[in-house]
């Protein structure tokens, strides 16, 4: 457990500091601890060392973690958020344990989530989704995300979904020792994200976050205004080959 918070603090720390040499407020940046291909076991002692909350990329992996860490009273809540690209028939997975989605990408699957969530109304879970619209600004085929272009069409479909809350945009930026394109990445999601805000599509107010930067590049990304960092190997260490 020492271990794990020495981590987690170290990471804070930087975040912090990054903050600071940018003029903004540590506080208001969240620090998301990635916990793909975690076991469970460790997860109880990330929580005991005061995470609370764990993103996974894989639908699955949250419908087996979550009931174990429920199942735990001796430990504090877990809050659930998907990270991962998301097919249309693993919705429903989403809907039931997870309380934010970072990977919104197309209309149909703000439909489908939608859809999902009223059906569990209708049995008696009420929930809603926390959502950020996921965009490809490095233009790569290997990232998944919308298109610049397709935010619109995606935030418009939104507007009359009443079980999701859109609450920002989410990036991955290009893998490369090339800061200046690291930074574009992330300059452009800001930008997205300002145009969205002021374009009247839909509520303006919340639309806030900016979940971009990773072990390798959180630093950049605070500069470039993130209001979440997503955090896996520099917290959990190296992960076992696939």
């Amino acid at each position: 457990m020492a271990g794990l918070r020495t981590r987690w603090s170290t990471v804070r720390t930087g975040i912090d500091e990054a903050a600071h040499r940018a003029g903004r407020d540590p506080a208001r940046i969240r620090l998301l601890p990635v916990s793909k291909t975690v076991p469970v076991e460790r997860l109880r002692y990330a929580v005991a060392a005061g995470m609370t909350e764990f993103a996974e990329n894989k639908p699955q992996e949250i419908q087996k973690k979550a009931p174990a860490l429920a199942g735990a009273p001796e430990l504090p809540a877990v809050r659930w958020v998907a990270i991962g690209h998301l097919q249309t028939n693993k919705a429903r997975i989403i809907a039931e344990y997870a309380s934010e989605f970072q990977a919104l990408d197309s209309v149909r699957l703000v439909e489908t989530l939608q859809r999902r969530l009223e059906l569990l109304a209708d049995a008696g879970k009420d929930r809603t989704l926390d959502v950020m619209v996921q965009v490809n600004t490095s233009g790569e085929e290997s990232k998944t995300g919308a298109a610049p272009e397709e935010v619109d069409a995606i935030l418009g479909a939104t507007a009359g979904c009443d079980r999701l809350r859109v609450r920002g945009f989410m990036t991955v930026a290009t893998h490369t020792r090339e800061t200046t394109e690291v930074r574009r990445c992330f300059a452009e999601l800001r930008g997205i994200r300002d145009r969205a805000r002021s374009s009247g599509i839909v509520d303006p107010e919340p639309l806030t976050e900016l979940s971009m930067g990773m072990s390798g590049d959180y630093p950049l990304a605070v500069a470039e205004g993130a209001t979440c960092v997503r955090v896996g190997t520099a917290i959990f260490g190296a992960r076992p080959p696939a």
